[in-house]
């Protein structure tokens, strides 16, 4: 069987742009998200395009109980994981932590943090016995720096960094590779999610500049996942030209 992928949040951003470059190598795909008809969309556009196989996962990682069992599930030869891109992730409001909404702050903890622990957990002790793998997880600048009224979202990715760097400890005797990427702005869905669906609001983010694009983001996960095996890119921080650090940004008139 040729190599495997798992992508979490893959039906939109980054984790649907790593789907297309990770099909357009080879690769048979695990694709889990939580909008079935999305991901069933994808599914069937990579199948017909590059003929590969995909198994969907309709779950969401907040859930582990659910999430498990659908993991499990899979057949035998498709635990064979060599790439996990723990991508499902996502930023709620953007209020000063005396303001803050504890659903939000829930929301961001059990998907940026838990999510990401409960589908690692289960995939690298898949890998555990073939000695090999690479796990790939998608931090931010926000796991980098703190901003204004960023907070707990900042919280989750600054905990996204250091599960990397203690994932690679753990995970050394396995011969398992670990990568953090850590994007600056990406105009994906980020943004609409984060202000609850006002898009005229997501829109003024990305107003008068150039904002990476998520194929950016999957570009340099392709670049990672493919060095020799005896090289493993930590951390990589990706901005766009206008962006310097999380605030400052050059905006054109």
């Amino acid at each position: 069987m040729s190599k495997i992928a798992l992508i979490t949040g893959a039906t939109s951003g980054i984790g649907e742009a790593c789907a297309h470059i990770f099909a357009q190598q080879g690769y048979q795909l695990v694709l889990l998200a939580r909008r079935e008809d999305r991901l069933e969309k994808i599914a069937h556009h990579l199948t017909a395009k590059y003929g590969i196989e995909i198994k969907q996962i309709v779950a969401d990682v907040r859930h582990n109980e659910n999430l498990s069992a659908a993991l499990e599930a899979l057949p035998e030869e498709w635990k064979k994981v060599d790439v996990l891109v723990n991508n499902a992730g996502l930023s709620q409001g953007l209020d000063p932590i005396d303001k803050g909404n504890i659903n939000d702050w829930d929301t961001m903890i059990d998907t940026n943090v838990k999510g990401l622990l409960y589908v690692t957990k289960i995939v690298s002790n898949w890998m555990i016995p073939h000695q090999s793998g690479h796990i790939v997880n998608i931090g931010s600048i926000a796991g980098k720096e703190v901003y204004p009224n960023g907070n707990v979202y900042c919280a989750s990715k600054h905990a996204v960094d250091a599960l990397s760097k203690g994932m690679r400890i753990d995970l050394l005797p396995h011969g398992i590779k670990v990568t953090e990427i850590n994007p600056g702005m990406v105009e994906t869905e980020f943004s609409v999610v984060r202000f609850k669906g006002d898009e005229d609001r997501a829109k003024k983010v990305y107003e008068n500049l150039e904002p990476l694009i998520a194929d950016d983001i999957a570009d340099a996960i392709w670049y990672v996942v493919s060095r020799p095996k005896h090289v493993n890119i930590n951390d990589m921080l990706i901005m766009p030209t206008v962006q310097a650090t999380a605030t400052i940004i050059n905006r054109t008139p």
